[in-house]
């Protein structure tokens, strides 16, 4: 089993169907975690079922506040970081030509400068440390577009491209940065898609079924552990076959 003890880990989004997936493979391995959401009774249900994490409510719409939170974030671990998990994010859909410059402007904010602002602030803890990884969690709809979500997409692949760049900027510094892009998964949101439209989206995929929460979380496990200490800028895409880069 992976190993995470002594690990120093923030999880953001920590209260949705993924998030929770997180946090339960990354506390069996013996991480130390700060979970993070907006929701209060979320993130209680999170440490009563896991008694030695650690939560703090955050809305990462809060730019200004965060590298507040990372410093918070951070003292709370005890003072030290080794990995981040950027899993928050939006929507806010609409075709293009009835989306309002607001619900552009709000979803590129939260999901692209927000996950910039978070790395960033991250970065310059895990340079105290010499060491430090970075796990960006993107979608599929980042690579192929997707009707309705021309903000979303844009936000998605603007995190792959700035992962990239960051990578390539703090590599020599023991810091890993990589994506991880989720295919359609089984969560809240997908559970209330109309069902013939659930059907039409299984028809894309080769497996021929949605991906479960598990799936996402055992690729983040994997990019935190020293397993992937050589894998650097790089997209793991987990999604069925639904999308091959």
């Amino acid at each position: 089993m992976t190993n995470l003890e002594s690990k120093n880990i923030i999880v953001t989004g920590a209260s949705g169907g993924i998030g929770n997936s997180i946090i339960e493979k990354l506390n069996q391995a013996g991480a130390n975690i700060l979970a993070s959401g907006t929701r209060s009774e979320k993130l209680e249900e999170l440490k009563g079922k896991y008694g030695n994490i650690k939560t703090l409510k955050f809305d990462i719409s809060q730019s200004d506040k965060i590298e507040e939170f990372i410093d918070n974030a951070t003292n709370e671990l005890g003072g030290s970081l080794d990995c981040i998990v950027n899993n928050a994010g939006i929507t806010q859909d609409n075709l293009a030509i009835r989306m309002s410059l607001d619900e552009w402007q709000k979803v590129i904010d939260v999901n692209l400068t927000s996950t910039f602002l978070m790395s960033k602030s991250a970065i310059k803890k895990m340079i105290k440390n010499k060491s430090g990884k970075i796990v960006n969690i993107t979608s599929v709809v980042g690579h192929t577009g997707n009707v309705g979500q021309v903000n979303y997409t844009a936000s998605k692949a603007g995190i792959i491209a700035m992962s990239k760049s960051l990578a390539i900027e703090y590599a020599k510094k023991n810091i890993n940065i990589n994506c991880i892009s989720p295919g359609f998964i089984k969560t809240a949101m997908t559970d209330k898609l109309d069902d013939k439209f659930k059907e039409a989206i299984i028809s894309k995929i080769p497996s021929a079924r949605l991906g479960e929460p598990d799936d996402i979380a055992n690729a983040v496990l994997f990019l935190c552990s020293s397993q992937s200490s050589y894998i650097n800028g790089e997209t793991l895409h987990v999604n069925g076959g639904m999308y091959m880069a």
